[in-house]
């Protein structure tokens, strides 16, 4: 018996290695010394640059927006949606991304396929500015049906001990600034599939008076990587506390960052929520509350900045392209986040 008889075509995966060498090529930082194909990636940290370096990791997903993706026949956005899943998660402790990794598990291995979700990969490293240092590529028959796969990421950064972020420094009368988002970016597909494909009825290339293009191509918009203006605030302002707003929403993981005897107070009328999630708040007649638990609602990260800064922080952001909102401030309380 051959392996390919048992559903591993290894040939498949070798042309896959070929294929993606020019891809990774782009996604590419000085200071890696590997390339695609070794055993491990090589990456050599210039610490001369800092005094007292702080590595930060994180990993993630894209959950079940890999469906949708299956259902366009779409797949190089999925990968910047995992790397920026990642790379935003770093963004809290002021780390910079420095490289990234990625796992890629399938029932049957389709080189080209699988070249367009790398190819989104490499396209969102560029965008964070960080390496492709590697990753893997799983076939694996009895697992995965033909034509299901999934996407783990892995980042790693870098920060000064004495510039980490942790949110201890937050207090009352500190302002709450909202990054716009880019849609619903990488959480709650698995309410959005099942009120807008099994309950109405609609199918990918369906169009909704609400929204410019079709259903599938609003869903599938990339998650935002928020690396470049973010690190540019971190070299101007004192910024306080910063948090990615992913599976949770804002109630959920704005606290993960409030120190005792502070809690963020947050004006919903404040910023312009994007149509779909209107849509899908009627459509699934969800709760104000639920909404703004499982969804980002048009707010996918959050800066927490001296009032005296705010202003100064929102006229920066807004000069490198981003859609500031001021939301909220920092008011005594316990450790929550409250929509009024």
């Amino acid at each position: 018996m051959k392996y390919k008889e048992a559903g591993v075509d290894i040939e498949a995966g070798d042309r896959l290695v070929t294929k993606i060498k020019s891809l990774v090529k782009g996604a590419f930082r000085p200071e890696v010394i590997s390339g695609i194909g070794g055993f491990g990636g090589l990456f050599r940290l210039d610490t001369k640059k800092y005094k007292d370096p702080v590595l930060v990791a994180g990993t993630d997903g894209v959950g079940t927006k890999l469906k949708v993706a299956t259902l366009c026949n779409k797949f190089d956005t999925v990968g910047v949606d995992l790397v920026a899943m990642c790379v935003n998660d770093l963004l809290p402790r002021g780390a910079e991304p420095l490289f990234f990794l990625d796992y890629l598990a399938v029932g049957k291995l389709k080189p080209d396929w699988a070249e367009e979700v790398i190819r989104g990969i490499a396209k969102g490293c560029e965008i964070a500015g960080c390496a492709l240092l590697g990753g893997e590529t799983a076939e694996m028959p009895g697992v995965y049906p033909e034509g299901e796969y999934e996407l783990a990421g892995f980042a790693v950064g870098v920060v000064e001990r004495n510039r980490l972020i942790d949110g201890s420094r937050i207090g009352v009368g500190d302002k709450i600034i909202g990054l716009a988002s880019n849609g619903l970016h990488s959480n709650g597909y698995s309410m959005v599939r099942k009120i807008l494909f099994e309950e109405k009825g609609l199918s990918v290339k369906d169009r909704l008076p609400e929204i410019e293009e079709s259903v599938g191509a609003e869903l599938l918009k990339p998650t935002r990587i928020y690396v470049r203006p973010i690190l540019g605030l971190l070299q101007k302002f004192e910024i306080r506390g910063i948090a990615h707003i992913t599976g949770g929403g804002m109630v959920g993981n704005i606290p993960r960052i409030l120190p005792e005897g502070c809690q963020a107070v947050i004006r919903k009328s404040s910023w312009e929520v994007p149509p779909i999630f209107e849509i899908i708040h009627e459509e699934g007649r969800i709760s104000d509350e639920e909404m703004f638990r499982v969804f980002n609602m048009g707010i996918g990260m959050v800066v927490i900045a001296r009032e005296d800064e705010a202003e100064g922080v929102r006229a920066t952001l807004t000069e490198m392209g981003e859609t500031p909102y001021p939301i909220g401030e920092i008011s005594k309380g316990n450790k929550e986040a409250e929509i009024v």
